[in-house]
């Protein structure tokens, strides 16, 4: 259930909507391509009213579900000649932006296999696609790496990155924090139906504030003894049993804390510092809005 939100994407550009299971994102993007209908607000898409104007809007958006809209029983060729059917394009026209698609998200190869034979990369390029059969304006993709291997998410994210640079807006659903971090020019967190941060991947993270302190202990059993060495902060630090992460102040902080370990007699194995991350922002705007 969504709880007043506002969003604004603009042209050319890619939000990713970030938040946890249930926060509501998929419920955006239900509303914002009009498979639901909003109870309250305005909302536009391309400049047409998602409740007024709903035929308007299906034409000029693509969507990726978070399920595969393909047909295992057909060929990948089949599919974008279906899809390019739907779209009320000429069975000429049909086949030439299939083999352009099936070019475009290298497909070629298997192209008059039926889809049951495709990989999971396979099968969500070929989704991606077909969402773009009619050249859309705005394409929706929500959670569209969910379940796929890092090589063909790779391969997604490149095929996004050429959507973005041909002049298409999107907005993406992503529960993968570096999926966010790598394509979205800003990030809106929803939590409980609601915005609670939207701004560009470094201002986010800069919102968290400074360096991590990661501290790898020699032995395990010296984590009590470390924390009590560093008395507040430490008390304050998370990581497992052998790694502290505390805030970084700087040289002299660094020089310090590894002064009161030594003199507690606790050995580091390791030290490191840690920019802040969208998880962390993640984690933290979550938490405190739940």
């Amino acid at each position: 259930m969504l709880d007043g939100i506002d969003l604004t994407v603009p042209t050319g550009s890619l939000l990713a909507l970030l938040g946890p299971n249930g926060s509501g994102k998929t419920t955006a993007v239900r509303v914002l391509t009009t498979l639901l209908e909003p109870d309250g607000g305005t909302v536009t898409v391309g400049g047409h009213d998602v409740a007024r104007e709903g035929a308007a809007v299906r034409r000029m958006i693509g969507l990726t579900a978070q399920q595969a809209t393909v047909d295992e029983l057909l060929t990948g060729r089949e599919n974008l000649e279906l899809f390019a059917g739907l779209s009320h394009l000429g069975r000429r026209h049909a086949r030439r932006r299939a083999q352009e698609l099936l070019e475009r998200f290298d497909l070629v190869a298997a192209a008059d296999r039926r889809i049951a034979a495709y990989s999971g990369g396979m099968r969500r390029r070929l989704d991606l696609a077909a969402s773009m059969v009619s050249e859309p304006r705005i394409l929706f993709l929500d959670e569209p790496t969910t379940g796929l291997d890092p090589r063909s998410r790779a391969e997604l994210w490149s095929v996004i990155g050429e959507l973005l640079g041909s002049g298409t807006t999107i907005l993406l659903t992503t529960q993968y924090l570096e999926e966010a971090d790598r394509l979205a020019d800003r990030v809106a967190v929803i939590n409980g139906g609601r915005v609670v941060a939207d701004d560009s991947p470094a201002a986010l993270k800069r919102q968290v504030g400074t360096e991590r302190l990661v501290l790898r202990l020699s032995r395990a059993e010296d984590a009590p003894r470390a924390r009590s060495a560093l008395g507040e902060a430490g008390a304050g630090a998370d990581g497992g049993d052998r790694e502290i992460t505390l805030a970084a102040h700087g040289p002299d902080h660094l020089r310090h804390t590894l002064n009161l370990l030594h003199d507690a007699g606790v050995a580091i194995e390791r030290t490191e510092l840690r920019s802040p991350t969208l998880d962390d922002v993640f984690f933290e705007l979550t938490a405190v809005a739940a």
